[in-house]
């Protein structure tokens, strides 16, 4: 008698080809588990099918085919919810398919650069900024970065400037006015407190006359430039002139 060993395809088991030399027949016999089988009482203990030349799974002494090894103890995709068999992606607490972890909203596969989660879902660079990140008040689009809080609304720090002029607020301070940000000279600009002679801010006392408003030291005759800090004074044309220089130019 003669036995010849043969490994099974991928598997854990041998087959012994006992051959007699006077009998013109062999037998197999299955060798796996520890055991000792007829070909065909190897079998999946779920399905049945014979695993003589299949590849197999062994689980708590018993053997499975792989279609229902990996159905009854592989880990499910939380978006098809098949049975995972090959790659697998560990994410938000779930398991995917590698090509089934994809943007909740685009459904296009993450690169390198990753994906944010919302609300439990992963979304795209792209998709998560445009949907749920705060819009700059100036721009009106996503801020993704660094932000400026101002005036109840959020800004990009380059779009945070004076409204009127365009120009930044270099002292870190500004003023408000109809809810827009603006520097100080426009925002006296466009509350009307701008001196009329130097065109500057008025933040102190000033004069209201010939329907401006002036710093009390430029409120001063048309025509000769004395201030006019006694209070009387004649108007024409919008302009001030004192007693004397009205005489002398009207007479």
């Amino acid at each position: 008698m003669k036995g010849e060993w043969g490994r099974g395809r991928d598997s854990d088991f041998y087959l012994l080809l006992l051959g007699q030399s006077n009998v013109n027949k062999q037998s197999q016999v299955v060798i796996a588990l520890g055991k000792m089988w007829h070909p065909e009482h190897y079998v999946c203990c779920q399905c049945g099918e014979e695993l003589g030349h299949r590849n197999f799974f062994e689980r708590g002494g018993k053997a499975y085919c792989e279609n229902d090894y990996h159905d009854m103890f592989s880990p499910r995709c939380a978006y098809c919810n098949g049975p995972i068999k090959d790659r697998c992606v560990t994410a938000l607490g779930k398991t995917f398919h590698a090509e089934h972890f994809v943007c909740a909203e685009c459904g296009r596969q993450f690169g390198e650069e990753g994906f944010h989660e919302k609300n439990g879902q992963p979304y795209c660079k792209m998709d998560f900024f445009r949907m749920f990140a705060p819009k700059c008040n100036g721009c009106k689009t996503p801020i993704k970065m660094h932000f400026i809080t101002a005036l109840g609304t959020h800004w990009h720090p380059e779009c945070f400037i004076c409204q009127e002029c365009g120009k930044p607020f270099e002292t870190g301070s500004f003023y408000e006015h109809g809810n827009v940000p603006l520097c100080e000279l426009h925002y006296h600009e466009k509350r009307g407190s701008l001196c009329a002679t130097c065109q500057k801010p008025i933040n102190g006392r000033c004069v209201s006359a010939v329907g401006q408003k002036f710093h009390p030291e430029h409120f001063c005759c048309s025509y000769c430039r004395k201030q006019l800090n006694k209070g009387t004074f004649k108007e024409v044309d919008r302009k001030p002139f004192c007693h004397k220089c009205y005489q002398t130019t009207h007479p």
